[in-house]
């Protein structure tokens, strides 16, 4: 059943420059969860309150009021059209953790995965149960369609990387197809590089200010999102529901992927001598070593316990602080 057209309208309204500041530190959370293959910044967008907002403000680059205040020369119209100080607030929360943490990010991958893997498991599975209660009324129907969303998700991150070019058109239809998943709470757009065979060369170009490489990267990201937004909203506003369970769903497939412990059956050599795994199973890892309690699990187990609590927290204040603050302007 669709619901209501009310729904799912953006509203712009001023803002402080606290919630401005807070806006930016939102978009480093979700910067530092896409730079992580696996980890979705629509996931961190959905549980810090700004999901609807974002997507909404996207859509309208593409709608008649935007156009033709630009083509008017209305500037500020055009601008207040696509809620340009809330998308660039954002923007640069998520530019900045990019640049800022993707060095120490590669570095830990390489050196420290499980530890990595296991606070993002346990923030996605925080996240599956904070943002099950954004569903007004969950029916037999809406499980359906969260199974085959989680179902879905479970054979994606399953898949095999590919070997492809690195030409122009290639890295600009990686970045479209990148950011399309990177606002799908459940689907890493990082992965989906991955799973593209660009993750490493889209990084590396971020760590050498590849500008060339970022440039195209950036056209396909700016081309797919734009297009694959106005396909969301539409969603949300006739399906809200089934689109939520849908990308609960997401969320709970994709945890196969951040399971932190993983036995590499096959993999490939990189065009630079690196080992890339291209097959990899699930296991469980032994709680004692040498007599003795396995230390590598007890960290693990903290680092989930803290990433499950930093979503409670953030699902509790920071989401809550600009609710706060504009109820008190």
């Amino acid at each position: 059943m669709a619901q209501a057209e009310t729904t799912w309208t953006l509203q712009t309204r001023r803002r402080t420059w606290r919630e401005y500041a807070l806006l930016v530190l939102k978009g480093m959370l979700m910067g530092s969860a896409d730079v992580v293959p696996g980890v979705s910044g629509g996931t961190m967008a959905f549980i810090l309150g700004i999901y609807e907002e974002l997507v909404l403000s996207i859509r309208a680059a593409a709608r008649p009021p935007f156009w033709r205040a630009l083509l008017r020369g209305r500037l500020r119209e055009a601008l207040e059209a696509v809620n340009a100080p809330f998308l660039i607030a954002v923007g640069s929360g998520i530019g900045l953790a990019v640049l800022s943490l993707a060095r120490i990010l590669e570095w830990l991958l390489e050196n420290k995965p499980v530890y990595v893997w296991s606070f993002f498991f346990g923030l996605v599975l925080a996240s599956v149960v904070t943002v099950s209660s954004r569903v007004r009324r969950w029916t037999p129907t809406l499980g359906v369609l969260l199974v085959a969303g989680a179902l879905f998700a479970y054979w994606l991150v399953g898949a095999v990387p590919l070997q492809t070019p690195n030409d122009w058109w290639f890295l600009i239809l990686s970045g479209a197809l990148a950011i399309c998943a990177m606002i799908l709470p459940g689907i890493s757009g990082a992965f989906i590089l991955v799973l593209l065979g660009k993750y490493q060369y889209v990084l590396s170009a971020v760590n050498n200010r590849d500008i060339v490489t970022i440039g195209l990267v950036g056209l396909g990201a700016a081309i797919g999102i734009v297009s694959f937004a106005q396909i969301l909203g539409w969603l949300f506003k006739r399906y809200h529901d089934a689109t939520v369970a849908v990308l609960i769903g997401l969320m709970v497939g994709s945890l196969r992927k951040i399971w932190p412990w993983k036995e590499t059956v096959e993999y490939i050599t990189g065009s630079h001598g690196e080992i890339i795994p291209t097959v990899q199973r699930n296991i469980v890892p032994p709680l004692t070593v040498n007599g003795g309690v396995n230390g590598e699990v007890v960290v693990a187990v903290v680092l989930a316990l803290l990433g499950f609590g930093a979503v409670v927290f953030i699902e509790r204040y920071l989401a809550g602080e600009e609710t706060s603050t504009r109820t008190d302007a």
